[in-house]
């Protein structure tokens, strides 16, 4: 058996509570909404992110067919979740758990 299959090293690994989105007032970054909780297990958080992103697809398809500047939005917030997930998830396999 490989020692470098996927998932093997993420089924110990956890979220880190470092991804974050959501702008304040004005569209500033200093300070973000929401952020992603520590713990969760990162397998679990790298499919969500996938689900997240599958919904932009589609919105942003349905989107541009329509030209509904509503669902560009609704796009935009679902990517920025699935970005601090990712990141998230990331920052803890690069790092290690933050303490």
């Amino acid at each position: 058996m490989r020692s470098d299959v996927p998932g093997k090293h993420t089924k110990q690994l956890k979220t880190c509570g470092v991804g974050t989105f959501g702008e304040e007032v004005g569209g500033y970054v200093d300070e973000r909404l929401f952020k992603v909780v520590a713990g969760h297990d990162a397998e679990y958080a790298l499919e969500q992110a996938s689900m997240l992103l599958n919904c932009v697809y589609r919105i942003t398809s349905q989107g541009g067919a329509e030209q509904d500047t509503t669902l560009v939005w609704a796009a935009h917030y679902l990517s920025g979740m699935a970005k601090a997930l990712v990141e998230d998830v990331t920052h803890g396999m690069l790092t290690g758990p933050v303490r």
